[in-house]
């Protein structure tokens, strides 16, 4: 097996939303907690921002409960979901706003309140395909699983448990019934629309179930939507396939089309688009780049040119054009 779940340095972790489902604005509130204003901030060596005032228990005590507006639970909840986001890292113990983080939800920043539409296809990508995580705990295994290892077209939950406890297994790990179907509850809950769902959490504030990227067959079964996906900007695509190609072959020019549409991890398969679709984005991304990214299709290979590479902050900037 390939890709991020099968790497050594791979740590899954199937807990800690403490069975919230991703909601709208926690992202920023955890920014906001931490300080992560971007520009009086200074980076560190690992990418992430340092701001003034920062420090370890930001998250236990009580005070945060009063400044988050919610209780205990759903402070930890708050806390896991921006590091399963890539919104914050911990370094040396204290909770810390990474360059996503900081660029995207500061108040200064790209899209603080979550309106753009790239922001949202932007979490999905961190939560399902992921690799800035690549070196630490992955905190959405399941998020990964069912949108870059789930071959069909629908699928139930006993089916997806059953894969997973599997997978846990081969890894040399295993994991208790509950934890794991709480987890698969929980990432459905992200994903379907709320008048598909009878969950008792049906009113609450999903981030992502506007994405349109599972729905609900019945209680147990449900559907992976592919095709185009008409809120997903160029930009937002041209952000995950930086990062796909600084993990997956960061010292070739040029990447496949086959790659970048079905590679475990990329973002075709992530975005759960069609090959149509892809290749539109790929043509696209010529004019996007001014040239440092090109689609070629010449003697039946096709493939884009990195002419230029691009830096994480640059793509992202260019995700909300």
């Amino acid at each position: 097996m390939r890709g991020l779940l099968y790497l050594d340095s791979y740590r899954p972790l199937f807990s800690g939303h403490e069975t919230f489902a991703l909601r709208q604005l926690w992202l920023k509130k955890a920014i906001d907690v931490v300080g992560g204003d971007q520009n009086s901030s200074r980076q560190n060596n690992h990418g992430s921002t340092l701001s003034r005032g920062h420090k370890k228990n930001v998250f236990s005590d009580d005070a945060s409960i009063v400044t988050l507006g919610v209780g205990k639970n759903m402070v930890a909840s708050i806390r896991h979901w921006a590091t399963a986001c890539d919104v914050l890292t911990d370094i040396n113990g204290v909770p810390t706003s990474t360059m996503f983080g900081a660029r995207v939800f500061a108040d200064d920043g790209l899209d603080p309140y979550s309106e753009h539409p790239s922001t949202l296809w932007l979490v999905h990508w961190k939560l399902a395909g992921g690799w800035s995580m690549q070196d630490r705990t992955h905190r959405s295994a399941t998020w990964y699983w069912v949108f870059n290892h789930i071959h069909e077209q629908s699928f139930t939950a006993k089916s997806l448990l059953k894969s997973l406890d599997d997978y846990a297994r081969d890894r040399g790990g295993r994991l208790s019934p509950a934890t794991l179907k709480r987890d698969v509850e929980v990432c459905m809950r992200c994903y379907v629309d709320r008048s598909e769902t009878s969950s008792v959490d049906d009113f609450a504030d999903s981030m992502l179930g506007e994405l349109g990227l599972i729905s609900a067959q019945s209680r147990e079964e449900y559907a992976l939507r592919r095709g185009p996906k008409s809120t997903l900007t160029n930009g937002a695509f041209l952000y995950a396939l930086v990062e796909f190609w600084q993990a997956f072959a960061p010292d070739q020019s040029t990447l496949s089309f086959e790659t970048i549409a079905y590679e475990i991890g990329s973002p075709g398969r992530v975005f759960k688009l069609d090959e149509d679709s892809v290749a539109a984005r790929l043509i696209a991304l010529e004019s996007l780049t001014k040239g440092a990214y090109q689609w070629s299709d010449s003697a039946g290979l096709r493939q884009v040119i990195r002419t230029q590479p691009l830096d994480l902050a640059s793509a992202l900037e260019l995700a909300y054009v």
